[in-house]
């Protein structure tokens, strides 16, 4: 079984507004709401690709019912728990102003409602895979990650960790299956910069050094490097289309990475099933669906 874990959900109000201006009454010419949480964004497109999973994490409010009311609609198994106080967050996306956001914080998330979910973490085991993603919440403390990945020590379970920083190194000595930095990411740790494949190789194969069995690094347009388990060095550049809404592109780079996986056990198949997902989703309004998947892997492995 395959679980999601998102300590901070929300819901994604993607607005676009010609010729915005500060200081006055703007208005939309579109908009959108959308399920948000870099972990729901891999439970979504898992499901695009038939793959069942358990969305995990914490909701709060008539947002937060919302939430669950969409994940459940679209047919994801809905393993959030309740909080009594505060609102799940709603993300403001700018689309017409690119990278232009405003991210709410979301609610607080006490200690006892974390033990419920370490809880709920117990009953996983040898051949479940667990994807921790994202930021952790101002209300959590900072090695959750490190306390979840310890907790499952020995279990046998997968863990695939998309995060950055000393919340990324200091999980490695735990053997995350996969861990997905991008480019800055990869490179800030190590204080250098990088914006090639040829420059991010040598410094992803050092995360694995350092305790990944999987390093992938997403380059935006240059593509994508795999440093993978068995040795390996892959990459290849990012598929021709238009960036349409980078929005979880690399959330569905790691869930096409692992399905591929699931399905073949080969690393080279996982790859390119990573980098055709995440550019898909980039080339598309929401998360791509298999077919345009389908047409993209295509095109990178020339069949």
């Amino acid at each position: 079984m395959i679980y999601t874990v998102t300590l901070n959900p929300s819901l994604d109000y993607l607005v676009s507004v010609e010729d915005f201006r500060p200081g006055i009454t703007n208005r939309t010419d579109s908009e959108s709401l959308l399920l948000g949480g870099k972990g729901i964004n891999v439970s979504i497109m898992l499901k695009n690709l038939g793959i069942p999973s358990t969305a995990l994490g914490f909701v709060a409010g008539f947002t937060g019912e919302e939430v669950v009311r969409r994940l459940e609609a679209f047919g994801i198994r809905n393993g959030l728990i309740r909080l009594e106080e505060g609102l799940t967050r709603i993300n403001v996306k700018l689309r017409s102003i690119e990278g232009t956001e405003i991210n709410g914080q979301g609610p607080r998330i006490s200690d006892e409602k974390f033990r419920e979910l370490m809880g709920r973490l117990q009953a996983l085991g040898r051949q479940d895979i667990l994807f921790l993603s994202g930021s952790i919440p101002a209300s959590m403390p900072d090695d959750t990650y490190q306390k979840i990945m310890e907790s499952l020590c020995g279990r046998g379970v997968r863990t695939v960790l998309d995060a950055s920083g000393d919340l990324l190194l200091h999980a490695l000595s735990y053997r995350p299956f996969l861990v997905k930095p991008n480019h800055h990411e990869l490179g800030g740790i190590f204080g250098v910069e990088i914006n090639q494949r040829r420059q991010a190789a040598p410094y992803a194969q050092k995360l694995r050094e350092k305790g990944a069995q999987n390093v992938l690094v997403s380059l935006a347009g240059e593509g994508a490097v795999l440093a993978a388990a068995d040795g390996k060095i892959y990459d290849a550049p990012a598929p021709k289309g238009q960036l349409v809404n980078g929005v979880g592109a690399g959330d569905a780079m790691v869930a096409g990475f692992m399905a591929g996986f699931m399905e073949k056990q080969d690393y080279a198949h996982a790859f390119y099933m990573g980098i055709a997902a995440g550019s898909a989703s980039a080339f598309s309004e929401q998360m791509a669906g298999r077919k345009e998947i389908e047409v993209l892997y295509n095109q990178l492995t020339g069949k």
